[in-house]
């Protein structure tokens, strides 16, 4: 593990490296605890570099056993080799030559899950982003490209598949008890992309015509026994393949895509090309054993690692610094073919709830970071809702400024021109520019600048004229490093809404562009006339919320009303309730400080019920309405002095008042919408589930009793309905028999399924309130609780401190210290781990002061710990010094 303070690194020193990697042939000899790696390197000197320079290979924890050059034993006076670096001297000036390293690792060790381990009795890769260096000694950077032909060789016993990228060269016995498989991929890609799983594993096997027609093998490894529950990320592989064909004309290259699920994983899953490695949560599923929200995320995350193959692996990064090039992208792809899926409105406030509650606090705090860094400590600490939500959502304004031909014509470019590459953020948008023929160089600011810009509206309206005039200012806070902004492209969807509900046409709008429905706003102060108004219009702005702006718009209480009322977007009705919510919670969380009764606004009670019992809209997107914005969104809206027991104690007192002023319309619901016949994972069957039961959640505070929710989760014939009604129990009668009980029952049934347990502990893990920490700790002993499992730990402890604003954030301060011995304990074993259950506490500057000084203070004992991680260290150093 590295320790030390870690080097700044600069994207503007990037240059090539002196050396050219041709090709690379690997052979491992794999062992639990002396795995044999041998790397043959074919290098030239690349074309106007130093004839002098040596020839650096990157390391980490590793010690070389031998080094030939061409077959022949090199000189120790030749090279320098330390655990981090293999530097060679010396090389031949012009031709080719073949370096072969030799190094032993030992994967049954390697905690930290990057580079190869072994878990469960399957060997298993991380690489992304800088995990191939702990294999074999590597120029591992993005950039270096090169096409891989791979041997493995391993005991029969125990590693019945040989797994690697590409496609199957052929294997066989290659001594006593021992066979070997050897893998050819002949498209060039960067080492991160590289990938190895051995073991004994169950398969479930289909196959794929591509639009050429091509027939693809299709194989997901799984435990043996499991098989039956890889069937739905089979079939959103499938759908995922044909999406791409039909919508961006990508067709895969391959004769066979493998996925791989393990339980043991860092991330959600890893692109590697043909071998993809999943976490296995985002693999199996089945109706006793996985929520809605389970199968939407298979879905999602499937498609993800598939569209990779050419946004990510066919086009890759030149750098660590473009990492929102293909992650961004990709994402902007998955929430595409999400939304077609299944509900576009839905998916899109879906997205939106994610960006707001984690990006955009990320982007107002001390970890704030432009979608394009200019420099980094610890790469591994970029992996961050800003690189990827924030990335996608800049993709959306493209797609939103040029439209769907022009971005379609953008994206074919980029593929045809950067095949083969690793290319740059810059690259991507001149191929928009070239096929658009439009100027985006005021749009890139979006990839180099931090932060959410605020924009300032106002509006008026003139009878005589018949004119409608919208005044905009946009701003954007000092971020760390970054304290002047430039103004933005910034692209609104916009329309104005007439007393009758109809959208009005202007005759002319000046002051501006105005095209499809898309102001252009692009100066720091701009007005926007419209012309041929024939009333007083309501302004609906940033629909489908167009651009991830804060927007500041002063609107009565019946402006809003009648966006929800009448909008034709149905995001920006969804959007019109939360700015109608969000108003009666902050002063009702005023209210509670001072000691004052709980009131809500009659006017916005009435319309969300109405909405509640309106079957015109879909369920999904009811529920959605029904879902108030959370106690994160409330404390990101005041800013500064919250107190998280005033925010929960004033949310659960407008739920309340919703819940008895609609006690009759949830029962309908309750009742209307009760689960009958098969469950199916579709999206209309899920959004049912989900409308039934928030119906459920409201009624728990009408009736004040745990009756209801105990017995939807006896009768719960799927884990949607079992989980929520637990949730429900949990969440609001902790202290009941019948929580108690759920629990046990709930713990008896599937103390054999560590991803049911999952959510076994992470239910318990949000309990509200002081009891929290003492739960924690008592969890923690548990048999069922594992340390060295990634899902267990974020389950338990990152649950509690991101999900349990009154549980984490107690007055005196011991939940923090709490989480302060846990991070550095994490930290010996697992930094990427540690690091990134830490930015929990990023937004610890905007509580009231006591609790600040407690942050500050843990915070501190975990910067004065010995020892720390490269990339806790980065993180912590960030969070005090921001």
């Amino acid at each position: 593990m590295r320790t030390d303070t870690g080097q700044i690194v600069q994207l503007a020193d990037y240059r090539p490296t002196d050396f050219v990697l041709e090709r690379v042939d690997l052979t491992f000899e794999l062992d639990p605890q002396n795995t044999k790696v041998e790397a043959r390197l074919i290098f030239h000197r690349r074309e106007g570099a130093d004839k002098a320079a040596p020839l650096v290979l990157d390391g980490d924890e590793l010690t070389l056993s031998s080094l030939l050059l061409d077959q022949i034993e090199m000189p120790t006076e030749q090279y320098d080799a330390t655990p981090e670096k293999l530097t060679i001297r010396d090389l031949p000036e012009e031709a080719p030559f073949e370096i072969c390293v030799t190094n032993y690792i030992n994967p049954e060790s390697n905690t930290q899950l990057m580079g190869l381990y072994r878990t469960n009795g399957v060997y298993c890769t991380q690489c992304e982003a800088e995990g191939f260096r702990r294999i074999t000694y590597f120029p591992d950077r993005p950039d270096v490209l090169a096409p891989y032909t791979i041997t493995i060789i391993a005991a029969k016993e125990g590693n019945t598949f040989l797994l690697s990228n590409g496609n199957f060269l052929g294997g066989g016995n290659y001594d006593e008890g021992r066979h070997f498989a050897a893998w050819f991929d002949p498209h060039p890609k960067p080492s991160y992309l590289f990938a190895l799983v051995a073991g004994d594993l169950g398969v479930v096997e289909d196959s794929f015509t591509t639009m050429s027609g091509r027939e693809v093998a299709l194989k997901i490894y799984v435990e043996h026994g499991k098989e039956p529950r890889a069937a739905y990320a089979m079939d959103a592989l499938k759908r995922s393949m044909k999406w791409d064909e039909e919508r961006f004309g990508r067709e895969y290259d391959l004769d066979i895509f493998m996925i791989v699920a393990v339980s043991d994983f860092n991330m959600g899953a890893m692109e590697n090309k043909g071998l993809n490695v999943f976490n296995d949560k985002y693999v199996l599923a089945d109706p006793e054993t996985a929520t809605d929200a389970d199968y939407s995320n298979i879905e999602r995350i499937i498609a993800h690692e598939y569209f990779h193959n050419w946004t990510g692996n066919r086009i890759t990064c030149r750098d660590w610094f473009q990492l929102c090039l293909k992650e961004g992208f990709t994402v902007y792809r998955d929430q595409e073919f999400s939304s077609d899926m299944r509900s576009r409105a839905v998916k899109r406030i879906a997205d939106v709830r994610h960006l707001k509650s984690e990006q955009f606090p990320e982007d107002g705090g001390p970890l704030a970071h432009p979608p394009r860094p200019d420099r980094y400590r610890e790469i591994n600490n970029f992996y961050t809702t800003t690189v990827y939500e924030k990335g996608a959502e800049i993709t959306g304004m493209i797609a939103t400024i040029l439209g769907e031909e022009g971005f379609r014509k953008g994206t074919d470019l980029y593929f045809e021109r950067h095949d083969g590459d690793a290319a740059t953020v810059e690259d991507f948008v001149k191929c928009f520019e070239d096929a658009s023929g439009r100027d985006l160089t005021q749009f890139f600011l979006w990839y180099v600048q931090a932060g959410t810009p605020l924009v300032s509206a106002s509006t008026s309206y003139d009878t005589a004229t018949a004119t409608f005039t919208l005044s905009l200012e946009q701003t954007v806070a000092p971020t760390p490093g970054q304290n002047l902004k430039k103004p933005l492209h910034i692209p609104l969807s916009t329309a104005l809404i007439l007393d009758n509900g109809q959208i009005a046409t202007p005759a002319k709008v000046e002051g501006g562009e105005f095209r499809d429905g898309i102001l252009h706003l692009t100066e720091r102060s701009q007005s926007f006339t419209f012309s041929g108004i024939s009333s007083r219009p309501v302004l609906s702005l940033n629909r489908g919320f167009s651009a991830p702006i804060n927007l500041h718009l002063e609107q009565s209480s019946d402006d809003l009303i009648q966006i929800a009322r009448h909008e034709t977007d149905l995001f920006s009705r969804w959007q019109a309730l939360t700015a109608l919510a969000l108003p009666n919670l902050i002063a009702a969380t005023q209210a509670v400080r001072a000691g004052n009764e709980v009131s809500v606004d009659p006017a916005f009670i009435s319309t969300l019920i109405e909405i509640a019992g309106n079957d015109e809209f879909e369920p999904a997107f009811r529920a959605q309405a029904l879902a108030l914005p959370s106690e994160a969104d409330v404390a990101r809206e005041m800013g500064k002095d919250n107190d998280p027991d005033a925010i929960h104690k004033a949310r659960n007192g407008i739920m309340r008042a919703v819940a008895k002023a609609g006690i009759e319309t949830f029962k309908s619901l309750f009742s209307t919408y009760e689960e009958k016949g098969e469950y199916s994972p579709d999206a209309e069957s899920a959004g049912r589930r989900s409308l039934r039961n928030i119906a459920m959640s409201y009624l728990s505070y009408a009736e004040e009793t745990p009756d209801r929710a105990a017995q939807t989760f006896v009768n719960a014939s799927n884990m949607t309905d079992m989980a929520h009604s637990l949730s429900v129990l949990t969440q609001r009668f902790p202290d009941s028999a019948e929580a108690s009980d759920a629990l046990a029952a709930f713990e008896t049934r599937f103390a054999d399924n560590a991803l049911v347990m999952d959510k076994w502990f992470a239910l318990q893990a949000a309990i509200p309130g002081d009891g929290a920490l003492a739960r924690i700790t008592s969890l923690m002993a548990s048999t069922h609780f594992i340390a060295t499992n990634p899902n267990r730990v974020r389950s338990l402890i990152g649950t509690f401190a991101f999900g349990n604003p009154t549980g984490f954030n107690r007055a005196d301060g011991k939940a923090y210290d709490f989480l302060a011995e846990q991070i550095v304990a994490i930290d010996k074993r697992n930094p990427q781990l540690a690091a990134r259950i830490l930015t929990s506490m990023r937004s610890w500057r905007s509580l009231e002061a006591v609790r600040a000084d407690h942050a500050r203070e843990a915070l501190s004992k975990i910067e004065r710990s010995a020892g720390l991680s490269t990339d806790v260290r980065d993180i912590v150093e960030r969070m005090l010094k921001g």
